[in-house]
């Protein structure tokens, strides 16, 4: 790693962390800092982190932290968690998901210009959501816990389900070596690795005479991981269904484990997103924003924020008796959160005809979301408080 840029995350994170409490009670959020962070200390300000879009370090360390953040996601939404309240947060990612991912595409369509296939290719980037950029609204216990449920499943398993949409969209698009068949085969050898390998572990760690002491037990987790991804990079096997897989098996097969991991599981994940993040928005420059991407380009990042989740999930919530006031907060918390940075990445490196377009409208879109959300979750947070039901 470049030493200017290890030593930029480390100076950022010190100061993150010590007004994390302070800026917890007002508009400042952890993402926004990082990111206006990346943005001043990159090629377009200061200068401090160079580091292009190509660079080996940005997608591997946003390869990484994708790995994290569906490995832990998954283990959120054990089967038995989906039985138990299944019905809003069902809605949301059956109907919702898909929803989002055609109203997207049709405003890239007819707003940005761009051809069919690059619009819904766009919108599978754009339609995962992140609440962890909305902090305030998921991990508040004065906001209804129905609501914090919701956001909580449908942004745990949202990013599995568009990995899919986006790799056979991006195949189409001639952006991958791999054909169909080749491309469904390492999806699913992905998902086998991702349930087989668990099942293993924890099935050796039953035995009478194989047992973790209590300290260690969030090793075995960990080790489950690593097993996943140099499996899965050793056969080439889909690496991010493997995780996402890995961790859901480990929720419904072993909960107690993931509560043993959650502490240890969101540090590690929280430094690699934030790694991921400051990196992100140093590749984000002046020139970027106000030459590369014409008024269409704004237009369409705007709608696909204030019009696409919003109109989504007011058709998927039909008929339910979920609040107003809390159906409102779920239409509006729909982040662009950092799936969708790795997708665009993965976009803009595939070579396609209209990568860098489509990267300039995923990531302005990208920015805006996390402004946007990162700074209205604490009012709104507020608000729901303070609101009966």
């Amino acid at each position: 790693m470049d030493p200017a840029l290890g030593l930029s995350f480390a100076v950022v994170l010190l100061m993150g962390v010590l007004i994390s409490e302070r800026a917890s009670r007002t508009v400042i959020s952890t993402a926004v800092l990082f990111l206006l962070a990346g943005f001043l200390l990159g090629q377009g300000m200061l200068g401090v982190i160079t580091v292009e879009s190509a660079d080996p370090v940005v997608l591997i360390l946003s390869e990484l932290a994708l790995f994290s953040v569906l490995f832990t996601d998954g283990m959120r939404v054990g089967v038995t968690d989906l039985r138990a309240a299944w019905r809003l947060p069902g809605r949301a990612l059956v109907l919702g998901l898909p929803l989002t991912l055609v109203v997207t595409a049709v405003l890239a369509h007819y707003v940005a210009g761009l051809p069919w296939l690059e619009s819904f290719l766009l919108g599978a980037v754009l339609s995962p959501t992140d609440p962890v950029f909305a902090s305030a609204i998921v991990g508040r216990k004065e906001v209804p816990g129905r609501l914090r449920h919701l956001l909580n499943v449908e942004s745990g398993i949202n990013d599995g389900l568009a990995l899919p949409i986006v790799l056979v969209l991006l195949a189409m698009a001639g952006g991958t070596e791999a054909g169909g068949w080749q491309l469904t085969e390492e999806i699913l050898l992905g998902i086998v690795v991702g349930v087989a390998v668990p099942l293993l572990v924890l099935a050796l760690e039953r035995l009478p005479f194989l047992s973790a002491e209590r300290h260690l037990e969030p090793l075995v987790t960990v080790s489950i991981g690593l097993l996943v991804l140099t499996i899965c990079m050793a056969t080439h096997a889909n690496l991010f269904l493997g995780a996402f897989a890995a961790g859901v098996t480990i929720a419904t097969v072993r909960p107690e484990f993931r509560d043993e991991f959650e502490q240890f599981g969101e540090l590690v994940t929280e430094l690699l997103k934030l790694a991921a993040i400051l990196v992100f928005g140093a590749l984000i420059t002046p020139s970027f924003l106000f030459q590369e991407i014409p008024l269409a380009g704004w237009l369409f990042a705007v709608l696909a924020l204030v019009v696409a989740r919003p109109l989504a999930l007011l058709a998927s919530f039909l008929g339910t008796n979920l609040p107003r006031g809390q159906r409102i907060a779920a239409m509006w918390f729909g982040p662009k959160g950092f799936a969708s940075v790795v997708y665009g990445l993965l976009v803009l490196q595939s070579g396609i005809e209209l990568a860098d377009q489509l990267f300039h409208l995923a990531a302005l879109a990208i920015v805006l979301s996390i402004l946007a959300h990162s700074s209205t979750d604490v009012l709104i947070a507020k608000k729901l408080s303070t609101t009966p039901g």
